[in-house]
């Protein structure tokens, strides 16, 4: 009697998995405004704690871009959602993270393939690319 419990209780730490939490990139929440637009544009992203985000361009007062963001979890990895800017949502997996940056890509994607976001200093900078060009984005926290 004494060894089945030793051995069930054995079997249950063992089999207790320690998963992980998944971190966010708590960096990203607040209000940014871009500061390399084109002279004529203004570009915000804000992010809430709940890890959504709004992305926008401006033209005068015409807003002339928009996509939704959220950063979800599915099947314990990282996903970067975009919505608004095709038909239906684009996934781009968290392919690398530290405490002050990530990569998320989809390579079936046309454009952008590649997604990256990272803290420097006070500011938010991002890059979108292909295989062909790139897009930078250079924020400053507004809130």
């Amino acid at each position: 009697m004494r060894f089945l419990l030793l051995f069930i209780t054995g079997f249950l730490l063992f089999s207790c998995q320690n998963t992980a939490e998944i971190k966010k990139p708590t960096w990203l929440i607040g209000k940014w405004k871009r500061t390399n637009n084109q002279p004529d544009k203004l570009t915000y992203e804000f992010w809430s704690n709940d890890f959504s985000g709004i992305g926008f361009t401006l033209k005068e007062k015409d807003t002339v871009f928009k996509e939704v963001l959220h950063i979800i979890t599915k099947n314990n990895s990282l996903f970067l959602q975009v919505t608004g800017v095709n038909e239906a949502p684009t996934l781009f997996v968290f392919t690398q993270q530290t405490d002050t940056s990530f990569t998320a890509e989809n390579k079936l994607n046309e454009f952008p393939k590649v997604i990256q976001y990272w803290k420097e200093n006070n500011q938010l900078k991002a890059k979108v690319a292909n295989d062909e060009f790139s897009i930078d984005f250079v924020f400053d926290k507004i809130e």
